[in-house]
């Protein structure tokens, strides 16, 4: 089964349903992201909203809290390892690295649906602002 996930995959949706049925664009309708997985467990991932607004400075270390937060805001990214659970219809990634802090050494569980070339990834409740969402994201093989 872990064969089937091996390879690029390209964003195609992304959205939030909160807890009364309501589906919301935490991150825009147009979202963009990347997911990669590899024969020997790794993976990555980064989503970003887009139309960020570029910083002032051509130097990332000099943008203004007000840059950096619109920006950190605008982009979710994490790296590690994986193991797929076939008879629960799920996909772990342990995180090794993100720019959240809290995701380091965690387990971020995800409901997988493989359709084709086509793979949807569905989380658990989480916390996303002042509320519990869950979040399902569209991927498909890239080329």
């Amino acid at each position: 089964m872990k064969e089937r996930f091996i390879g690029t995959w390209k964003l195609v949706s992304s959205e939030f349903r909160r807890s009364n049925g309501e589906v919301t664009y935490q991150m825009g309708r147009n979202t963009s992201g990347m997911l990669m997985y590899d024969a020997n467990g790794h993976m990555s991932v980064q989503i970003m909203r887009p139309n960020r607004p570029a910083f002032a400075s051509s130097d990332q270390l000099q943008g203004t809290p007000e840059e950096i937060k619109s920006a950190y805001k605008g982009f979710v990214a994490y790296f590690g390892t994986y193991e797929v659970n076939k008879e629960e219809g799920t996909i772990t990634h342990h995180v090794e690295g993100s720019p959240f802090p809290n995701w380091v050494g965690t387990d971020q569980r995800r409901f997988f649906e493989l359709y084709g070339n086509r793979l949807t990834l569905s989380t658990p409740p989480v916390p996303f602002g002042a509320e519990q969402v869950t979040a399902r994201l569209i991927w498909e093989r890239a080329e």
